[in-house]
């Protein structure tokens, strides 16, 4: 009888991952890569905030000033978030064009809050109309600004663009690609299906009025985290505007993928520190039967390793049938948006991803976490 029931149990929550994934795929499959031949009348901020970056910050800049958009219609604003090294420095003596200024973060200005205080302070201290954010560690195209901007029109007011990691040359950076591409497509299928869940700061943009409109980070200022996807949900369910994403390769920007695998750990569990604070309880209720659904396919393998075989043959049936969803979205995503090459550590790729998933979910609860030099705590 006990039997029977877990492996009910175990069905329903790989029923449901499914229905998960076949949302992501519909989602896709409404992804236009139409847009306009024109651009917003408004002028554009693009907000960089920055902590220790000396090793990434030149290349960011040079990647910003030489933005194939009339300089006169856009500025750069890269707010230092309290850097220890000489990041600072390097901005200030290396600046050489009017429409990039460089400010700090006030000592007593949202203490708690971190890179999304940096991100506000710019904010406030901008004059677009139009706010775009990317990160320090990012490169961006000539053609990057302009390609993201070109999906605005009158109805939008949030925009995700996609990001990559560039290559390295380890087996675990190859994986890491695929796993960070695989999130970018999850955010994609999920806008693309009206359901805007994940998303990245590195490249996001939204209309200042609509920020303004709900609340801005106003109830997030008591988390750390939560600058882009908090921000995007509460626009699509606030506000009249709508959620696009930027199915464009040129709006895509490259950031470099995390060192070692403690510095992947890290990373991860800022994360998914925020999961639990979505407004929408159904959704984190959601994302609670995915956790428990990874969770599972370990479980099944050691009930069935240790009480029945049975379990052993649910454990092929779960983690065959997540391999077979998961490398068809992959596939529809990775073609509109990466080099087929991408997904040459598959197999590899969704064994790590089952581990971390279930230790960075649950060190994710805690809040607790190590960002660029910086001990965070809820």
């Amino acid at each position: 009888m006990t039997d029977t029931i877990l492996i009910i149990l175990f069905a329903l929550l790989l029923i449901h991952y499914l229905a998960f994934i076949s949302v992501i795929y519909y989602g896709l499959n409404n992804l236009r890569t139409s847009h306009s031949a024109e651009y917003p009348e408004e002028f554009v901020s693009v907000v960089v905030p920055f902590r220790n970056e000396t090793e990434n910050i030149l290349n960011c800049y040079k990647s910003l000033a030489e933005q194939d958009y009339p300089k006169d219609r856009y500025e750069v604003v890269f707010v230092n978030d309290f850097s220890t090294d000489d990041s600072l420095e390097k901005l200030n003596a290396n600046n050489k064009f009017e429409n990039i200024k460089i400010i700090s973060v006030p000592d007593s200005y949202s203490i708690n809050a971190h890179k999304k205080r940096a991100i506000r302070y710019g904010i406030e201290n901008s004059v677009g109309d139009i706010i775009v954010t990317t990160d320090a560690d990012c490169i961006h195209s000539t053609k990057w600004l302009k390609s993201i901007l070109s999906f605005f029109d009158n109805d939008t007011g949030f925009i995700s663009g996609p990001v990559e990691f560039l290559d390295g040359n380890s087996a675990f950076s190859k994986i890491q690609k695929l796993e960070f591409a695989g999130l970018v497509i999850t955010g994609a299928g999920l806008i693309g299906a009206e359901k805007p869940t994940i998303c990245n700061a590195a490249n996001i943009s939204y209309r200042k009025k609509v920020y303004e409109e709900v609340g801005g980070f106003t109830y997030q200022m008591n988390l750390s985290s939560g600058d882009d996807e908090l921000l995007m949900q509460k626009i699509h369910k606030d506000s009249k505007f709508k959620v696009k994403f930027a199915n464009n390769r040129n709006a895509t920007v490259k950031t470099t993928a995390s060192k070692n695998l403690t510095e992947f750990y890290q990373q991860r569990k800022r994360w998914a520190s925020k999961g639990l604070f979505y407004n929408n309880k159904m959704l984190v209720f959601k994302l609670i039967l995915i956790y428990l659904f990874y969770l599972s396919i370990p479980v099944q393998l050691i009930l069935g390793l240790l009480f029945s075989n049975v379990f052993l043959i649910t454990t092929l049936i779960s983690f065959g049938t997540k391999l077979l969803a998961e490398f068809m979205v992959l596939k529809k995503g990775v073609n509109l948006l990466f080099e087929p090459v991408l997904l040459r550590p598959f197999f590899w790729a969704e064994l790590f991803q089952i581990p971390y998933i279930i230790i960075a979910g649950i060190s994710g609860l805690f809040g607790n976490y190590k960002w660029k030099n910086r001990k965070v705590r809820r």
